[in-house]
């Protein structure tokens, strides 16, 4: 789904150590096997006329750490090396599956990411060539193809022009030569170039060089990178083998912070985080707020939101409040379904694309997709403002939550709600009316969203924040819960209205990080079909903050109790209903605003809290869950 890519190459400093530090820093990503091959080119005063070591492959199945103790990774000689973590695409989770492939003669090490959809043709042509394949990948197509262009033209540019010109699909790669030299294409996949002062990378994220340096150079679509022998002097083209302008950045040394500092998880470090980034989503810029405040509001079409994931469990809230509160009605595609559902999207038409990498594959096609039907406008809500999302958007909007590497999304997904919180609050200011958008419930409740006047706003996300603290300051009694449900196989989790998506993206947690099966239920469709798993074996969380879904979710608890289910009730009101009662914080009546932004916030974080302690007891890692990877960058 989303393996990672390096290459390196240095003046003096081996490349073994170096490559195998980058992956894993880069294990975040996910991946079930590792691999690392380096040329010992010597020095840079070796002559023209002697012929460099052969290339050296090492790799194997598990972690980082795992086939570096068994296979001595970084024990590799040479100045020169390319590094790999692969999750598995085409081909068994095996040694001969795992990257680096090398060409069938051994000339060219190939490293890759991504799929690429002619292989089986490209392959076949190869065999009948005389080249000979030793695994079931896609990958060693390239490799191959590589060598058969580069024995004819006997030129790196040339072979690599030839075969970026036959391939199809999405992909990026880096290829070593036994010549001593690295090249690079990207067509949709990430690639960062890594300028130090004796040293330069190429690496799928900046994790893999950050340490060395924070020049970048984030390479262009259709691009190709080489990097000439016995130098870290490189070419930047395009497919055709012309040259392109490139821009030298400086990487946010917020990349480099990607330690777990006193935490023994990351996960554990980000769900503490979250009442310092709540109040970052808070502080963004403005005019990007604004901007895509006004698209939204003036579209002379409809609004659709896309994610996968939490994003989409993201969108479907922002859905709720932008029909609830600002009056505009919303449709939200899963982006994977975005192409089985983009007919009614045309002239006028506003996508809102959410996405924590930037670079999860179905959310680019959904934003592909949707631009070909005809949309105007595509506002992104990314996190990593150097992501493909970012470069094919109209208007970009950080959520300013630094690098998050767990990959269960933890505080990206409740800095998405505060900016979609902003979002909505620059569109009822718009309308410039003081009481806009009250609205009464079937009780006779009344709320409003939010003050109209930014200083309101503000205050309310600092609030927001402090009740957050509160939560994360007593983590004990989730704790006791969470040793409760380690034997447990299932766990539904209730919500009505807001609180319903909130559900769903808490039954997600609970998968991803405990591997329990876990669903989201809606309130009003428990008598529908729920109700009938409802025993004494199963428990239910009941998400039953007091706003205007108390009492109806309530009513649906003591339907689950009297079928002898367990009850862990998520409220700022306790009940005998409950079976444990896991306390949120009162929300002060007098806040000006309706609490339910507020509580959105705020009743997924006890989940969180609960899914990260029952992976610990269940001896599960909560940073990587099996089968998962941070970013699919893989359809």
């Amino acid at each position: 789904m989303c393996c990672s890519i390096i290459g390196y190459y240095s003046y003096g400093k081996k490349a073994a150590p170096v490559l195998v530090q980058g992956l894993k820093r880069m294990e975040y990503r996910g991946y079930d096997s590792v691999g690392v091959a380096t040329l010992d080119i010597g020095n840079s005063k070796k002559k023209e006329d002697e012929k460099p070591n052969s290339i050296i492959v090492r790799k194997g199945i598990g972690k980082v750490s795992e086939v570096n103790n068994s296979a001595k990774l970084d024990r590799l000689p040479g100045r020169m090396g390319i590094g790999h973590t692969r999750w598995a695409t085409h081909g068994k989770v095996t040694d001969a599956n795992a990257h680096p492939h090398t060409s069938s003669i051994g000339q060219i090490a190939i490293v890759h990411n991504g799929i690429i959809e002619n292989f089986e043709e490209i392959k076949n042509e190869l065999i009948q060539d005389g080249y000979v394949f030793k695994s079931e990948t896609d990958t060693e197509a390239i490799a191959n193809l590589l060598q058969k262009n580069y024995n004819q033209t006997k030129d790196v540019k040339e072979s690599i022009i030839q075969t970026v010109a036959r391939l199809q699909g999405e992909y990026t790669f880096v290829a070593m030569f036994e010549d001593g030299r690295l090249a690079a294409a990207r067509l949709h996949k990430p690639l960062i170039l890594g300028i130090g002062e004796e040293n330069i990378f190429l690496a799928s994220d900046v994790l893999g060089f950050i340490e060395y340096t924070d020049n970048a150079v984030y390479v262009e679509n259709g691009n190709v990178v080489i990097i000439n022998k016995d130098t870290t002097a490189f070419e930047m083209l395009d497919f055709d083998g012309s040259p392109v302008k490139y821009e030298i950045t400086k990487v946010s040394k917020e990349f480099g912070d990607a330690y777990k500092g006193e935490y023994a998880y990351f996960t554990e470090k980000e769900i503490n985080e979250q009442h310092e980034t709540v109040i970052k989503a808070g502080q963004l810029t403005e005019s990007e707020i604004t901007r895509a405040a006004k698209a939204i509001k003036d579209a002379s079409g409809a609004i659709y939101l896309t994610g996968s994931g939490s994003s989409y469990n993201a969108a479907l809230i922002a859905k709720h409040f932008l029909s609830k509160q600002a009056r505009i009605g919303a449709e939200v595609i899963m982006a994977s379904e975005m192409q089985f559902a983009s007919e009614g999207i045309g002239k006028g038409s506003v996508l809102v694309a959410i996405s924590q990498s930037g670079e999860s594959a179905d959310v680019l096609n959904a934003i592909r997709i949707a631009k070909k039907a005809g949309c105007d406008t595509v506002i992104s809500v990314v996190n990593i403002m150097t992501s493909s999302l970012v470069h094919e958007s109209d208007i970009c909007i950080g959520m300013n939550c630094g690098l998050e590497i767990g990959v269960a999304a933890t505080k990206s997904f409740t800095s998405q709600l505060v900016v979609f919180y902003k979002i909505i609050s620059q569109i009822i200011s718009r309308n410039n009316k003081s009481s806009l958008d009250q609205y009464t419930d079937h009780q006779g409740k009344q709320d409003q969203f939010c003050a109209h006047d930014n200083g309101d706003e503000k205050n309310n996300i600092r609030y927001m924040s402090k009740l957050i603290r509160q939560i994360l300051k007593h983590p004990t009694k989730i704790q006791k819960v969470a040793r409760e449900l380690k034997d447990v196989s299932d766990i539904y989790i209730l919500g009505r209205g807001v609180h319903y998506p909130i559900a769903v993206e808490a039954a997600l947690k609970i998968k991803e990080l405990t591997y329990i099966h876990a669903e989201g239920i809606a309130g009003g469709e428990l008598k529908h079909g729920p109700l009938a798993l409802m025993d004494s074996n199963v428990y239910v969380i009941i998400i039953n903050p007091n706003d205007y879904t108390y009492e109806d979710t309530l009513t649906s608890a003591r339907e689950i109790k009297a079928r002898g289910a367990n009850i862990i009730g998520i409220s700022d009101i306790k009940s005998d209903i409950y079976d444990h009662w896991i306390e949120i914080p009162k929300i002060d009546r007098k806040l000006n605003g309706n609490k339910s932004p507020i509580y959105a916030v705020l009743e997924i974080i006890p989940v969180q809290i609960l899914a990260y302690y029952v992976a610990l007891e269940k001896d599960t890692d909560p940073d990587y869950p099996r089968n998962l990877a941070k970013s699919v960058t893989v359809k």
